[in-house]
């Protein structure tokens, strides 16, 4: 075979199929609070279909069962730990100004 033919040849790596995040008898629902939390950054943001390896179908299920939770309370809509943690840290100093007259 010529040089030139090699070039456009596709290789014949072996790769190793990534399992799927949702398996067939998990259930797509917003109590189901540990499956939904696996798609949520550490900010509270819906991570991205590539990101999470979903299908379309799967990937508005798992939104809408975000929001579902985010508005029953079960989900926070962001995660303040950081900022919780940040707030008490810092001392808060309250000065009293008196007015001169």
């Amino acid at each position: 075979m010529d040089k030139s033919k090699q070039l456009f040849r596709k290789s014949k790596r072996s790769f190793r199929r990534r399992l799927p995040p949702i398996r067939s008898g998990d259930r797509i629902d917003y109590r189901n609070i540990s499956l939904i939390s696996r798609f949520i950054s550490e900010q509270g943001k819906i991570l991205s279909r590539r990101v999470n390896r979903l299908t379309l179908k799967q990937q508005r299920l798992i939104t809408i069962a975000i929001k579902q939770a985010r508005i029953l309370s079960s989900l926070p809509f962001r995660n303040n730990e950081k900022q919780l943690d940040r707030a008490e840290s810092i001392p808060r100093t309250t000065s009293l100004r008196t007015k001169n007259k």
